[in-house]
């Protein structure tokens, strides 16, 4: 069969019907869907922020432990957005660019953290950084009670919620890189060596510039994911309030306590957020066709 009969049987017409059913319908079908999922819930999410006073809504949104909860679930997804950006580089890398025994196995682990239950994460984590796990027990040698008591420790601590946010972040910067790895032909690479250029000119003006928009798509994907993330940091965090708790945290005892108002305030603020965050990727995935598009030509 042809290319070009093959690449025109997905429109093949039956009279005027379409193998799918038309655009009306498909439309149609389109925003129910979505509308049940997703713009419905978030809709009474926003007005039920709107039962409250504004002045009650703000003072819950801009207290002192809403605005730590910030700080905490922030920091810490920045922080491990920026640990999976090099090591997820680096893991992208081997995989794509290398050939060894058990590739495909490490391959598969990658996605551990997609498959793997998050609450399953989180006790995993801190039965291994706790004070009694395996490397929790060094570290509490290493810096010594008083340090850990202060808050230098792997579980427990703001560096045990760090830990767990990178754990689970690290898939979305090898998966964005691998396909453009992927693409990225040698050959550019050894005529830039023979131009002289070196290994390390060559990655600052050659590979960088070829994916840097998908090395940052993967990355505020992954801190989007982990400003979300609740399963897995709440078994390694200190919880302790003002200070230990992430904002996802803050809303589910905000939502124990009965306060449906103020849990729901702190929810569209994070709402907030993450429409921000999809805007930002959005445009570094427009960025990422151009800079592809150019490569191609």
């Amino acid at each position: 069969m042809s290319d070009a009969v093959s690449s025109s049987i997905p429109y093949r017409r039956f009279g005027n019907r379409t193998i799918l059913p038309g655009f009306h319908l498909s439309l149609g079908y389109t925003l129910i869907y979505v509308s049940l999922l997703v713009l419905i819930p978030m809709a009474f999410l926003v007005a039920k922020v709107f039962t409250e006073p504004f002045a009650a809504t703000w003072a819950k949104i801009t207290s002192d432990r809403a605005i730590a909860s910030y700080m905490l679930s922030f920091g810490a997804s920045g922080i491990a957005a920026l640990i999976n950006g090099v090591f997820g580089f680096i893991i992208a890398w081997v995989l794509v660019r290398y050939e060894f025994p058990g590739r495909r196995f490490a391959d598969a682990v990658v996605d551990l953290p997609f498959a793997l239950p998050t609450a399953v994460a989180g006790i995993s984590l801190a039965v291994l950084y706790g004070k009694n796990g395996t490397f929790g027990e060094w570290v509490h040698w290493a810096v010594g009670p008083e340090a850990w008591r202060a808050g230098w420790a792997t579980a427990n601590s703001n560096i045990g919620v760090t830990i767990a946010l990178t754990f689970i972040g690290l898939p979305f910067v090898v998966r964005t890189l691998q396909p453009v790895l992927e693409d990225l032909s040698t050959d550019i690479e050894e005529a830039a060596a023979c131009l002289g250029a070196t290994r390390w000119q060559t990655f600052w003006r050659i590979i960088v510039p070829a994916i840097l928009p998908a090395w940052l798509t993967g990355m505020t994907l992954a801190f989007g994911r982990a400003v979300g993330e609740f399963g897995s940091v709440i078994f390694i965090a200190s919880g302790v309030i003002g200070r230990g708790e992430i904002t996802p945290l803050v809303i589910y005892t905000t939502l124990e306590e009965g306060l449906y108002s103020q849990a729901a305030a702190l929810g569209a603020v994070m709402l907030v957020f993450s429409f921000l965050i999809l805007v930002v990727v959005s445009l570094l995935q427009a960025w990422n066709g151009r800079v592809t598009g150019s490569a191609s030509v």
